[in-house]
């Protein structure tokens, strides 16, 4: 639909979905088929301990990484706290490949120990 649904009546709604359909026959509009990525992995405490101690970080670095306090590393830590979707992502992607923390500090940032899979 070319317009926002939210600000189109129920028929106007159903009239440019039918437009769409038609102009989808006439060869004037493709539709593409978009693959999402899966879900971020769900971590335990031990992982995200072994992640940030691989990445030779302290919970004030890696927090400041992650754009998070120290006090949520800790509570992820601990045990007491689930990182949200999107730190499970950002922690999916230095688990899986830690060289982007160069993006972050530059080629001077201290190499990383190798990384065990989050299988």
């Amino acid at each position: 639909m070319a317009k926002r649904s939210r600000s189109l009546s129920v028929f106007e709604q159903i009239k440019s979905g039918l437009e769409d359909c038609l102009a989808h026959a006439r060869g004037e509009l493709t539709l593409a088929t978009v693959r999402l990525p899966a879900p971020p992995p769900k971590t335990d405490a031990k992982r995200i301990v072994a992640l940030r101690r691989n990445l030779r970080m302290s919970q004030a670095v890696f927090a400041a990484t992650l754009n998070v306090s120290k006090r949520t590393v800790q509570s992820w830590e601990q045990g007491l706290r689930q990182p949200s979707e999107a730190s499970l992502r950002l922690l999916q992607i230095l688990r899986v490949q830690p060289a982007v923390v160069n993006v972050f500090f530059g080629e001077s940032f201290p190499p990383v120990r190798g990384i065990r899979s989050a299988s």
